[in-house]
C-alpha cells in the first residue's frame, strides 16, 4: 500500500467517532488472525503430507484417483 492510501484510511479512521474506532481496530484484529490462522493450516498441511503419503499413494487409492 502507498503512503497516499494509508494517509486516506487514517483520515477516515480519525472523522469516526470512538465507538467505531474500536471496531475498526477489533476488525483489523480479526484480519490478522485470520491470516496468521490461515499460514498455520498451510504450515500444518504440508507437515503432515508426507506421513500421510502412505496412506494416500496406495495402489487400493489408485483406483479412487481415477474417479
Amino acid at each position: 500500500m502507498n503512503k497516499r492510501n494509508e494517509q486516506a484510511i487514517v483520515e477516515k479512521i480519525k472523522g469516526l467517532p470512538p465507538e467505531r474506532v474500536a471496531e475498526v481496530e477489533d476488525f483489523v484484529d480479526f484480519l490478522r488472525t485470520r491470516s496468521d490462522d490461515q499460514r498455520l493450516t498451510q504450515a500444518a498441511t504440508k507437515a503432515s503430507a508426507p506421513a500421510f503419503s502412505k496412506v494416500w499413494d496406495n495402489p487400493d487409492d489408485a483406483d479412487y484417483d481415477k474417479l
